[in-house]
């Protein structure tokens, strides 16, 4: 499918709108698409320009499907993306299950583009490259838009009703919005893209491996369109971790990773990026700004997927700026309404969190797959988990585990 033609920019620096979004991730776009499409003046700014590449395990599950889907460009990704019906877990054993669930896979630097052109789409006006310095605050300390530097050096001031911050993982804009409560990630990961025609057949849906070598961690093999494969490893909580040690690991103890490297042409060199989880290590909001996606720790600390729940606090940011139109909130009811919108989404993210002690034991992983192989009813509870009608946390309980170990039947 062909994309649709960029809007031209009503102005290439804009000195003043409703809305600044700054970061044109999931977050950042899915939150200008929105107010945009409701008539608001909005500014979404980046530095770099687009597109752009981005390291992530480029996977989309259910929730990220039902949040583009909201925003109307599901059939376009899909279009592009490569489809997949389940995740095949492997545990240290060899064991494997496949969990049937609405999966695909595309790379970010595709995915992004296209929520950014939707967002200029709805009418939203594009600053590009800027680099986020600081806040703009008024004369009662009220963030009022954002400080940037242009391509060339050129300072440039946006001033704004609202504005958000969905700048990703880095600390380094947190802390100059003066809403950065932890500089350490919660994770890092680490990435390549490899070409193989061969293991098109042989890795068919998104594959998760926990093994004894990569523990605090996983490893992954997702496919994309055109015979590519995303595979990477990623060490949750763990700060000392040599990520190219644990993709070397991950390739010696996994077979298909080995076929796929050593059968395969990279394209381009392996990168790492960090990960905050949790919803946990910054604050959401201060008076005139909201804080959206990675910036505020939308990943799942247990597998690191955090495209779906990235759309989706962005869409709650909208939602709430929305919300104060025609002076029906004021700046307190703004915050309180996205502060508790996110407050919402909390147990989700807890349950991931006890469910990281996979991560931790992985033998864990063993005792899971194996019941699964012998319990219809367990399957369905794995794949209520993407599917995110069951929390995976009651299975890694000591309760939980428990019941894994008792004779199926």
């Amino acid at each position: 499918m062909a994309a649709a033609p960029e809007p031209a920019a009503v102005e290439s620096t804009p000195p003043s709108c409703d809305v600044l979004v700054i970061g044109a991730g999931p977050a950042g776009s899915a939150c200008a698409r929105m107010l945009a499409r409701a008539g608001f003046d909005v500014v979404l700014a980046d530095q770099h320009d687009f597109p752009r590449d981005k390291v992530c395990g480029d996977g989309l599950i259910p929730d990220a499907h039902r949040a583009l889907a909201r925003l109307g460009v599901l059939d376009e990704v899909l279009a592009r993306a490569r489809s997949a019906r389940h995740v095949g877990c492997v545990g240290p054993r060899g064991g494997r299950v496949e969990v049937p669930a609405r999966l695909a896979v595309l790379p970010r630097r595709e995915l992004d583009e296209i929520l950014r052109r939707a967002a200029l789409a709805a009418g939203a006006r594009w600053l590009s490259p800027a680099r986020f310095e600081a806040p703009w605050l008024d004369a009662g300390h009220r963030v009022a838009g954002a400080t940037f530097t242009l391509a060339g050096g050129a300072a440039h001031a946006v001033r704004a009703r609202w504005t958000v911050l969905a700048t990703g993982a880095a600390s380094g804009p947190l802390s100059a919005a003066g809403v950065c409560e932890r500089r350490a990630p919660s994770g890092i990961a680490l990435r390549g893209y490899v070409r193989n025609e061969a293991m098109v057949d042989r890795v068919t849906g998104l594959e998760v491996v926990w093994h004894r070598a990569l523990r605090h961690g996983y490893g992954w093999i997702f496919p994309c369109a055109g015979g590519v494969f995303n595979v990477g490893v990623g060490a949750i909580g763990r700060g000392d971790v040599n990520l190219r040690d644990l993709f070397d690991a991950f390739a010696r103890v996994h077979p298909p990773a080995r076929a796929l490297l050593e059968g395969g042409v990279p394209l381009g060199p392996l990168k790492g990026a960090p990960l905050r989880c949790s919803l946990d290590g910054a604050r959401w909001s201060r008076p005139g700004l909201l804080v959206a996606g990675d910036a505020a720790g939308s990943t799942y600390l247990f597998t690191g997927e955090g495209i779906g729940k990235a759309l989706e606090t962005g869409m709650l940011a909208a939602e709430a700026i929305e919300a104060a139109r025609g002076g029906r909130l004021d700046d307190a009811g703004v915050r309180a309404r996205y502060e508790s919108a996110l407050r919402a989404l909390k147990p989700r993210f807890a349950a991931y969190e006890q469910a990281h002690r996979i991560n931790k034991h992985p033998w864990l992983a063993d005792l899971l797959i194996w019941r699964a192989r012998h319990s219809e009813s367990l399957m369905d509870r794995l794949s209520g988990v993407l599917e995110e009608t069951h929390d995976p946390g009651p299975l890694v309980t000591a309760k939980g585990v428990l019941r894994l170990l008792l004779p199926p039947g």
